[in-house]
């Protein structure tokens, strides 16, 4: 019955499928890599390493492996849930976003996301916490609390996800971006 189930569920995610675009399609196996121990999801190599040479870099048996690429695929099933969407927060950057606002006591105000010049890959994500909603900005909200994107942001942030990380990596927002063709070394920056 167990192997029944198994074999219905959709295989998003295979063992030669390179790092860097799993994890473009797949935001949320960010967490279950890092987890895993494989750190690059940011790193130049990912570009043109399969899932299954970065695990067996980092001594993983072919058992490793596939319990690994079982646990991605888990995951990425919520961002496939996602596709076709114009931006996603996820239900913990949500959560975070209202202890944020609370802690600030500034309960009514969103959560502003933008993009500026600059980093080594050529662009920065901006967040701050934001009062003035305009006529020029697009709302998305989840759990009570809103996050806004001005229009001209749109295209460059269509399908992407914020969400809360605090992994070993570091806590905070994190913002996953399929238009993104890249990103520096140390995940600041993007181009």
């Amino acid at each position: 019955m167990e192997q029944e189930a198994k074999t219905q569920e959709k295989v998003l995610i295979t063992k030669d499928m390179t790092i860097s675009s799993v994890v473009r399609k797949y935001p949320s196996v960010v967490d279950p890599l890092m987890d895993a121990g494989i750190h690059c999801v940011g790193c130049h190599v990912s570009e043109f390493e399969t899932l299954e040479q970065g695990f067996k870099g980092h001594g993983m048996s072919d058992e490793d492996v596939d319990s690994i690429i079982e646990k991605l695929n888990k995951a990425a099933a919520g961002d496939a849930s996602n596709e076709g969407k114009e931006f996603i927060v996820t239900p913990k950057a949500a959560h975070k976003l209202a202890e944020v606002l609370k802690e600030n006591k500034q309960e009514g105000s969103a959560l502003r996301v933008g993009i500026i010049s600059g980093g080594c890959s050529g662009f920065k994500y901006t967040l701050e916490l934001d009062n003035n909603i305009t006529n020029d900005d697009k709302v998305f909200e989840l759990d009570g609390v809103k996050v806004v994107i001005g229009t001209d942001f749109l295209p460059m942030l269509k399908g992407a996800q914020l969400d809360y990380s605090d992994g070993l990596t570091g806590a905070g927002f994190k913002i996953s971006n399929p238009n993104a063709k890249g990103s520096c070394g140390c995940g600041e920056s993007f181009h």
